[in-house]
């Protein structure tokens, strides 16, 4: 086994051990592991010069604890301009920092971003760098460059090469902001000082608050039997009716007959409020709830009471004097249209005329006034007035075309049918005094026929022992003439015995197998 070595071969050689011998860059120490001579190559002139020991007479002695200053070789190459732009600071200061300390950041100068409070210090900077390259970085062409002189800088019209689009602009400050936005907001308050001004100095300019307008001095021309006359007169005495039921509501009109508070109206509109209520609206608006007093469904005529006095009470006329032309004026509640009034004229008179019966009541049959003034659904029960005011019909239906889009009745297109008011009259009056109406019967069913040359109605069925049995009347014969009037339909036959008397003697002409016969029937009662 071998010795281990004492540590003597490491040694350092004995001119080294003195302190003050120069080192002597020739004589190179012996290379670890070997005794023999160094095979290091020889060390150059110039790193001997650049690493060498201090000449003897400024000895490398540097107190414990001292950094090395960094010595500057006088010798270096001219520094580039991207390098100056880029490490160069703006004060031109000199830098004369003490061996050993840190230069603190400066705060941010004039020239900083708004948005980079830091931006004065150098990004790439090393923070645990205890020496700054230069001060603080350059943001305008104007600022001066630290730590290079004149002579190591690029001729000044070199700046005339670089294209206006790269060279340095001038950034945005939060004074310049803040007066810009103090500034539009200025301006948006003269704006509109400005825009409120002119409004208004607009607004005087085309009003004027003491213009008065002329006004014509000669009154309204409204001599008597003109519509405007009529409808003043008469519209009192015309009111509306609401009628309800449990399942079931409706309206229409009605006519003040008596100052005791009869109102003549329509069977039709009144005939479902058995169970339910009646309320009467005036033209002065004001209601009173009233009673059924009678009704006449084979004339679709009905009388109702209220129970209020001190009220306006229609004329009624005579409808016999009428004649085809006259002019009329309808007024009533079309529609919910409370008091609205229209005008035409008498179409025509006694047009029979078969109204469905509502309510399980059997049909009605009218002798009825034919008139082109409008009516619709609601005028029902209102008046038909004629040129001196008096009341000649009971406006009662309407011929349309068709139904109207909300699937009732459509609309009037001029042809609208009244009650004659000497039929309603005759009826209102037995409805008041017996709360019924006792109609003559001849005890027959009739259909309209004709032979081409003839008119008349044809005798459906023959009720036995009745007043047509017993005058001698037969299934199919055709009446022609009830006493002095013409029989062109079934209709007509039922209209003629409907305005004759209970008990009354009526001759009746006839056609019997081809051959005219007549006979006297004595009218019963329904």
């Amino acid at each position: 086994m071998n010795d281990q070595p004492d540590g003597s071969e490491f040694a350092r050689p004995d001119h080294l051990l003195d302190r003050d011998s120069p080192f002597d860059a020739t004589d190179p120490p012996a290379s670890r592991g070997s005794a023999g001579a160094s095979t290091a190559p020889p060390v150059s002139p110039d790193d001997a010069q650049a690493f060498g020991a201090p000449a003897p007479d400024q000895p490398f002695d540097p107190a414990a604890g001292d950094r090395i200053a960094p010595r500057h070789d006088s010798a270096r190459q001219p520094v580039s301009r991207e390098m100056v732009d880029t490490y160069a600071g703006r004060t031109g200061e000199p830098f004369e920092a003490e061996p050993g300390t840190r230069i603190a950041p400066s705060k941010p100068g004039p020239g900083s971003p708004w948005w980079n409070k830091d931006a004065a210090a150098d990004p790439w900077r090393d923070p645990q760098s205890p020496y700054w390259i230069a001060g603080r970085p350059v943001f305008s062409e104007d600022d001066e460059l630290i730590g290079l002189d004149d002579s190591e800088l690029e001729p000044a019209d070199a700046e005339d090469d670089v294209p206006k689009s790269k060279r340095p602009r001038g950034r945005l400050g939060l004074s310049a902001l803040a007066i810009m936005l103090v500034g539009a907001l200025f301006a948006g308050v003269i704006g509109g000082g400005v825009g409120y001004w002119l409004s208004q100095r607009a607004h005087r300019v085309l009003t004027d608050p003491n213009v008065k307008l002329a006004q014509v001095g000669t009154p309204a021309n409204r001599p008597p039997g003109s519509v405007a006359e009529i409808a003043q007169r008469v519209s009192p005495a015309v009111v509306s009716i609401d009628v309800r039921s449990a399942d079931a509501a409706g309206s229409g009109s009605g006519v003040i007959i008596d100052g005791g508070g009869y109102i003549l109206t329509n069977n039709h509109v009144v005939s479902f409020a058995a169970k339910g209520t009646i309320r009467v609206i005036f033209s002065d608006k004001s209601s009173a709830p009233a009673k059924v007093v009678g009704t006449d469904p084979q004339n679709d005529l009905a009388v109702v009471k209220v129970d209020k006095t001190s009220l306006t009470v229609a004329a009624l006329g005579n409808s016999d004097s009428l004649a085809v032309g006259d002019p009329v004026v309808a007024i009533g509640d079309p529609l919910g249209l409370r008091g609205t009034v229209t005008a035409g004229i008498v179409s025509t008179l006694h047009r029979p005329l078969r109204l469905p019966g509502e309510n399980g009541e059997p049909d009605a049959v009218i002798d009825a006034i034919q008139t082109d003034a409008p009516i619709n659904p609601g005028n029902s029960g209102g008046a038909l007035v004629d040129a001196s005011g008096a009341v000649v019909g009971i406006n009662t239906a309407i011929l349309s075309l068709g139904q109207s889009a909300s699937g009732g009745q459509a609309g009037s297109i001029g042809i609208g049918f009244a009650i004659p008011i000497d039929t309603a009259r005759t009826v209102a009056q037995e409805l008041i005094r017996t709360g019924k109406v006792v109609h003559a019967d001849m005890g027959v069913s009739s259909r309209s026929v004709t032979d081409g040359s003839r008119d008349g109605a044809y005798l459906v069925q023959i009720v036995p022992n009745g007043p047509a049995d017993k005058a001698g009347l037969k299934e199919g014969d055709v009446i022609t003439l009830y006493d002095q009037t013409l029989i062109d339909s079934g209709d007509a036959l039922t209209v003629a015995v409907s305005e004759s008397k209970p008990g009354a003697q009526v001759t009746v002409h006839y056609v019997r197998a081809g051959v005219s016969a007549q006979t006297k029937v004595t009218l019963g009662s329904d």
